[in-house]
């Protein structure tokens, strides 16, 4: 049976006309030729020729013709189609009372726009086209929308949304016959026994090879590599790395695999052969470009940790020295002056010397201020001599196993590398003569070589020499010159993007979709012009000596006052805040879920019966992942089985369910009608949060400012302008904000339309500007010192300044040589080819010679420079951004109230665990948001009732994150009496069987 996939308010924007249409689409859509008039005329009656433009109009901007849409036209239609025709609106009350008439009348409508009506045999040629697309991407609600523009391409005025959507439901099962069939070459009797092997207990490993691969690395230590390089070659054993996979798209390789990845090993077997082996050949597949790039990452990270290890030592070593170089100095000083002594003669000299300073003491004073005087000593990098036995505990085993490629084939580092590998594998002892130097850096060149020149007569020393060249693959394999075939993250850079062919195909669209432009080059025209605009105004404004001035040539920015929050919008908030009923924080995610229904969209891949108490297992995982609440301890304070929650938490609280759960929320908490004073769901800001971790966790971080002598991680999120939170993620805490603000905002499937962003000054880069800006959007992140910003002129423009710090500049020309280049970048984006912070932290590591980088930043300097000016210029606008990055810290606090389980630590060792937990997080928060919201509602309403005298104006003062009522640590009682023996204490447990 077809699956149906659309809530109810994803149903309604297709059955019902948009409440507002955008003045593009009333350009395109909803404007009365001469021909239309003419069209028009062969109808009698105003009232008739009105109703017909109407639905003519609307067939050709929906491909459809809602049921009762005369009451669904929004004004700025109504006044757009009235006004060509010169008819009052009113008129269309009149219309169409009879329904024959209304049928006649589309009848004629559809054969004069060349439209038909929806046939089920339409199905016999839409489902093979249908077939291609959900091989490319399987996600049923974009489908839909495809074969709704697809109908529309075709002229076919759609059926009922309700019929498309099981069309769409329906293909699941063609779906995987499709992929069966394509990788048939592959599936030969031996693979499908090979593949049969992985799901079946290992006898060796006492879990199943599908459940080992599974597992990721905790830490990144040697041991830890070296594991995670044996499952790279047994996938190599499988010949993994040799299978041709292009006739499956990436997405929906991805999505198969993640299916094995959330399944068991019994579900794998029930499965039917045509869904098994292809879920099977996918996973494999991922699994290698998945540990290639952690084994990567681990690498990267241990280089790091030596790098800060040499780091200290050096410390110690330049702590020590000073105090023994002071002590140094003065025994060869006072040594020197007896030298210099005119008073005591050449033959009585040496012996005058040793009578006071010892020989063994002028040679440690010698030593001390000769390794002073020793350049290598005095760099961290010498310090790394000291961790190599340690990095071949698995270097040797890490070159045998990746297959390194290199960029660009005139670079000799290929022959470094197969030469680092034969000294770290044995197979060469010596470095041979004609070793190449020339990727040896100035900085390394005095540990290489024995002295500070490069000398061609000496030779280079072996040890610092490979320790050179496995710094140098840790910076080429960040930057794309070395990469990886089967890789995501350190695959070749060009692999990233789309291909010249596929942007043919798209380019027009894209354009299109992003309102670039007929020329697109004309963009960077009206840029030009939008920044000449600003110029005289900004030069006027700082000439004014007002509140944004020069004071001696520098740039005064006084910070934003404090807004005044008016009388009555505190007293307000204070009848809200004692109005809002007490409650327990379980019982509001009964309460809502009852509204929404999130949790319907928390069901898991194996359709196991479910416990009886299921419904109450799944609020009791919820609530355990968003809280930090370990499960053992909440299932002993709920008296709820474990083994059951822990089923239910794995099994149901995947990272896919709990984002389709939040879209759910946010998309209601989007339809209150409070939430419309918040904002228009338009604007969003993002920001990290940082939380501590315990044990060993591979991505976590020392910042003593956050976490003292620990390690943490940073939660990243994104928040709406009505407070809703769209998105999150887990990342590094040393790593810049600024590499994953786009992420969630591409990846956003709620009703939220994200047209602006801001964030703080970490979330910002050049890099950033251009992006937002090539992919339709406004990026106005708040920049701290912002008198230093280096602002750009334009080149061959003689335009006047103002005299702020114009040191950059920005060659329009060169722009729109490479600007097709830009935008098959932000293309790629777009397209979900490649995610904006994979290719963010690529362009960062390029050389800074790298072109596409260096254009994205003159690009992204030129929008910045236009943003700084209409800062500066606009107080509204500086007061929206921090408006909306004061909603994101009181969220802030709103989220640490409710993670107070363990202690606020985050224990989870893999990351995809703790991205489930930050998901969980923002489940709970847009929970108690979307209660909060509803209740203050009641409040309002209650006031109203009471006569209460309500400005709407102070709304916007009113916030949906208050806690101050909720009870997180649920209910303990003291008044039973403990079952107590005749002894007076309490029986003692049994012990389990097995201990």
């Amino acid at each position: 049976m077809a699956s149906l996939f659309l809530n109810q308010s994803q149903r309604e924007r297709y059955e019902k006309v948009p409440a507002e249409i955008s003045e593009y689409d009333l350009m395109q859509f909803f404007q009365i030729t001469q021909q239309n008039k003419i069209f028009l005329k062969s109808f009698r009656g105003e009232h008739n020729r009105l109703g017909i433009a109407f639905q003519m109009c609307l067939i050709r901007f929906m491909g459809f013709l809602p049921d009762k849409w005369q009451d669904q036209i929004p004004v700025n239609v109504a006044a757009t189609i009235s006004g060509q025709l010169n008819s009052g609106i009113e008129l269309l009350a009149l219309y169409g009372h009879r329904d024959a008439t209304r049928t006649e009348h589309l009848g004629i409508i559809l054969k004069y726009l060349k439209f038909r009506r929806w046939q089920p045999l339409d199905e016999i040629w839409l489902l093979p086209w249908l077939l291609n697309k959900g091989m490319e991407h399987d996600n049923e609600p974009i489908l839909l929308q495809q074969v709704c523009l697809k109908l529309g391409q075709e002229k076919i005025l759609r059926p009922s949304i309700g019929t498309l959507e099981r069309v769409v439901g329906s293909l699941d099962e063609q779906l995987h016959q499709e992929t069966y069939r394509r990788l048939g070459l592959l599936l030969t009797e031996e693979m499908k026994t090979r593949l049969t092997q992985i799901v079946e207990l290992d006898g060796t490993r006492g879990i199943t090879l599908h459940r080992w691969l599974c597992q990721v690395p905790t830490s990144n230590t040697p041991r830890a590599i070296n594991q995670t390089l044996e499952k790279i070659n047994f996938l190599k054993s499988l010949n993994v790395h040799q299978w041709d996979l292009s006739v499956i798209s990436l997405n929906r390789r991805k999505r198969l695999a993640q299916i094995a990845r959330n399944v068991s090993n019994k579900y794998l077997l029930r499965m039917s052969a045509t869904r098994r082996y292809p879920i099977l050949i996918c996973f494999l597949y991922e699994s290698l470009i998945d540990t290639n790039d952690k084994v990567l990452e681990m690498f990267d990270d241990y280089w790091e940790h030596i790098v800060n290890g040499s780091k200290k030592e050096l410390d110690a070593y330049q702590q020590t020295l000073f105090k023994s170089q002071n002590e140094a100095m003065k025994t060869l000083s006072q040594a020197v002056s007896i030298i210099i002594n005119d008073t005591i003669t050449d033959d009585q000299l040496r012996t005058y010397i040793f009578e006071i300073y010892p020989k063994e003491m002028l040679r440690e004073a010698l030593l001390v201020t000769g390794s002073a005087l020793r350049p290598a000593r005095q760099t961290y990098l010498y310090y790394l001599n000291n961790y190599y036995a340690t990095l071949k505990q698995f270097t040797p085993n890490l070159l045998k196993t990746i297959d390194f490629q290199i960029a660009h084939s005139k670079d000799g580092f290929l022959n470094v590398l197969d030469i680092l590998t034969e000294l770290q594998t044995g197979k060469r002892r010596k470095l041979p003569d004609d070793a190449p130097v020339d990727f040896i850096t100035p900085s390394w060149n005095k540990l290489v070589f024995e002295n500070d020149q490069q000398l061609p007569e000496i030779s280079p020393q072996r040890q610092p020499y490979e320790l050179c060249a496995m710094a140098n693959l840790r910076d080429r394999l960040r930057s794309g010159d070395v990469f990886v075939n089967i890789s995501r993250k350190y695959g070749d850079f060009n692999s990233l993007l789309l291909s010249n062919a596929q942007w043919e195909l798209l380019r027009q669209d894209f354009c299109s979709q992003m309102s670039m432009p007929a020329v697109p080059t004309e963009r960077i025209d009206h840029r030009l012009q939008e920044l000449e605009s600003l110029l005289k105004p900004l030069d006027e404004l700082l000439n004014a000596g007002g509140e944004i001035r020069l004071e001696e040539g520098i740039l005064v920015v006084p910070a934003l006052p404090a807004e005044d929050v008016p009388l009555s919008a505190k007293a307000l908030r204070e009848q809200i805040n004692q109005r809002l009923p007490k409650v327990n924080i379980t019982d509001i995610i009964k309460e809502v879920d009852a509204w929404v229904n999130f949790s319907e969209h928390l069901h898991g891949l194996e359709n196991e019966p479910r416990n009886q108490e299921h419904q109450s297992l799944l609020y009791a995982a919820v609530f355990a992942a968003g809280c930090n609440i370990p499960l053992t301890d909440l299932a002993r304070s709920c008296e709820i089985d474990y083994q059951s929650l822990w089923w239910t938490s794995n099994n149901y609280l995947s990272e896919d369910n709990l984002k389709k759960a939040n879209d759910t929320l946010v998309n209601f908490h989007y339809q209150q009608w409070l939430s419309g004073y918040w904002g228009g769901g338009t604007l969003s800001s993002s920001d990290g949060q940082r939380f501590p971790t315990s044990g060993k966790v591979r991505n976590a971080k020392a910042l003593p400012n956050y976490f003292g002598y620990g390690k943490g991680i940073t939660f990243y999120t994104h928040t709406s302008d009505q407070y809703s939170q769209y998105g999150s993620r887990s990342i590094s805490s040393t790593e810049r904000d600024a590499t994953y603000v786009l992420d969630e905002i591409i990846g956003n499937q709620t009703d939220l339309t994200i047209l602006e962003h801001t964030t703080d000054t970490s979330g910002y880069s050049d890099l950033i500007f251009a992006l937002f800006d090539l992919l339709g959007m406004d990026f106005c992140p708040r920049i701290r010192d912002i008198k230093d910003q280096r602002l750009c002129k334009i080149k061959d423009r003689e335009w006047e300044y103002p005299a702020l710090k114009f040191t950059g500049r920005v060659n329009p020309d060169y722009l729109k040589q490479h600007f097709d280049e830009l935008l098959k970048v932000a293309a790629s984006i777009k397209s979900g080819r490649v995610t904006a912070s994979l290719l963010i932290s690529k362009l960062q590591s390029y050389p800074r010679q790298n072109n596409l980088m260096y254009v994205l930043q003159a690009y992204g300097q030129l929008i910045k420079t236009i943003f700084i000016l209409k800062y500066l210029l606009s107080m509204p606008l500086r007061r929206k951004i921090n408006t909306q990055l004061i909603k994101g810290e009181q969220l802030h606090n709103l989220r640490l109230y409710l993670w107070f389980g363990g202690d606020g630590v985050v224990r989870r060792k893999q990351q995809e665990q703790q991205q489930k937990v930050v998901r969980s997080l923002n489940l709970i928060t847009n929970i108690v948001l979307v209660w909060n919201t509803v209740y203050i509602q009641e409040v309002i309403k209650q006031l109203h009732q009471e006569g209460y005298q309500i400005d709407e104006n102070d709304f916007e003062f009113i916030s949906p994150a208050p806690f101050a009522h909720i009870n997180r640590l649920g209910k303990y009682s003291f008044n039973a009496d403990p079952d107590l023996r005749g002894n007076g204490l309490r029986p003692l447990r049994k012990p389990k069987l097995n201990s």
